[in-house]
């Protein structure tokens, strides 16, 4: 009986495990990792990404947040309907010289992981 109570036990884990979301079952952005190239310093610059919801049910973009302060997402405030895409702009401050690579997190409702983007770029007078 103790090893059938257990079995049943992991069996209910393992599917409570698989059930939860992950971002990429949910949406889909145009591009993962975006190369801003050479910047002049103190030009702030801007990229949007594409982000298209996959599923079949909108989905409320929680907050959009990055790595530091240099870089600043634009908020993302009405649900992504099904099969709709939208634009997220990320603009960098390019007040410090030299390479960069910068997240920005995407925190989706419902799911525990956000989905992460990155910028990269050099930073020249």
């Amino acid at each position: 009986m103790k090893k059938l109570l257990l079995f049943v036990s992991l069996l209910a884990i393992g599917f409570a495990v698989n059930a939860q979301n992950v971002a990429d079952d949910i949406i889909k952005v145009n591009t993962e990792n975006h190369n801003l190239g050479k910047i002049k310093h103190n030009v702030p610059v801007s990229f949007s990404f594409d982000i298209k919801n996959i599923s079949s049910k909108p989905v409320v973009v929680e907050n959009t947040y990055a790595s530091c302060g240099c870089t600043t997402p634009d908020k993302i405030t009405e649900p992504i309907a099904p099969g709709a895409t939208v634009k997220l702009k990320v603009q960098f401050n390019a007040a410090a010289m030299g390479p960069i690579s910068k997240d920005v997190f995407i925190k989706l409702a419902g799911v525990e992981q956000p989905k992460s983007i990155h910028i990269s770029g050099e930073v020249v007078e």
